[in-house]
């Protein structure tokens, strides 16, 4: 029990220092984001400064996580297995950096800008929402139908 309570604690404590360091840094601001992607017209480099900041902070993380034997509130380190490159997540990567340079907006500072009221926040949220919902429900429907059409000319 004390072992949920500490890990919902951490991750909460880490979310909230996270969502503070996006908001002090401007990052809440999708033309920011514009601006660092325009780079033949007003150019603003300060997201690189903050995304090197970020890469440094996690590389401390997990050169400490490898001289652990296991996390304080956990059994075992919950890293990815899988290191190979595949379709999906190229096609990911693609879909995840033209919506970014469209809106501006990725997923947490989204989230973390609702408090602000802002529309188009809200509007991100909720397609990003509908998005993860599709990829958790439609391949598996997809399949299904895959499986129903094999069975339909086996039978045949």
């Amino acid at each position: 029990m004390i072992n949920a309570f500490a890990r919902f604690f951490v991750a909460l404590a880490a979310g909230a220092i996270f969502g503070f360091g996006v908001s002090v840094s401007g990052m809440l601001d999708p033309m920011r984001v514009r601006d660092f992607l325009d780079v033949t017209g007003h150019f603003d480099p300060s997201l690189a400064f903050v995304l090197a900041g970020a890469v440094a902070v996690s590389r401390v993380g997990f050169l400490a996580a490898r001289r652990l034997r296991r996390p304080l509130f956990d059994t075992m380190f919950h890293l990815p297995m899988r290191q190979d490159i595949d379709f999906a997540l190229i096609a990911g990567a693609a879909i995840f950096g033209i919506g970014w340079g469209l809106s501006g907006l990725c997923p947490a500072p989204a989230i973390a800008s609702l408090a602000l009221g802002l529309v188009p926040s809200y509007v991100f949220t909720a397609m990003m929402l509908a998005g993860i919902l599709i990829h958790d429900h439609w391949p598996q429907s997809l399949n299904l139908a895959t499986k129903r059409n094999n069975n339909a000319n086996a039978r045949a």
